[in-house]
């Protein structure tokens, strides 16, 4: 079971967030994280932001996907608003990152994201939202709005006793890399774009 083992102020380029580490064990060294930005009242409507780790966008700055960009749009304006982000650590889609390598050696071969990764012996998306949703609960967060394109993270919140109260598009624009990754988010795992 998922419990709260540290907390900490920190100071960000964009806002003070007040952080969170869940984990099922204080020795965990890759915990969750929550992200809550100081003006945030729980008690009324949360922006929140359900974001899975990307080593390779948020750190590298990697052309492949929008995941640093994502991110960063995400704290603009949770910091600016209130909100939440909860940070997943599903690197690559919840196969982790040496597997991701593997994953783009066989995108240079001519694979897409999601046949790299059926190829790989993995699925398509193996990430859990179910734990972003525990996470809200745990800190009493009662009903949202979720910065997301992704559907299944919609159907997480709507499977559960949080009440969505809308949806906030994080769309980031494409470039000469990364548009065909977006293209086959929005054809096979139907992301709601309006630019791709």
């Amino acid at each position: 079971m998922l419990k709260i083992q540290a907390q900490s102020k920190i100071p960000t380029d964009y806002g003070i967030f007040n952080v969170y580490a869940f984990s099922e064990s204080e020795e965990d060294w890759s915990p969750h994280l929550v992200w809550v930005a100081e003006n945030t009242n729980f008690t009324k409507v949360v922006n929140v932001r359900f974001h899975s780790e990307c080593i390779t966008g948020e750190i590298f700055h990697s052309r492949k996907c929008e995941c640093g960009q994502q991110l960063d749009t995400a704290m603009k304006y949770i910091s600016k608003n209130g909100g939440v982000i909860v940070y997943l650590r599903q690197e690559g889609r919840n196969i982790g990152i040496i597997n991701k390598l593997r994953a783009y050696e066989l995108q240079e071969q001519g694979w897409d994201t999601v046949e790299a990764n059926l190829k790989l012996g993995f699925p398509a998306d193996g990430r859990n939202f179910d734990i972003a949703v525990e996470m809200l609960d745990i800190l009493h967060i009662k009903e949202i709005n979720l910065l997301t394109n992704n559907p299944d993270k919609i159907k997480s919140v709507e499977n559960s006793d949080i009440i969505l109260n809308s949806r906030i598009p994080l769309e980031i624009d494409s470039n000469e890399v990364n548009e065909s990754y977006l293209v086959k988010k929005k054809n096979y795992f139907g992301h709601l774009f309006e630019k791709i």
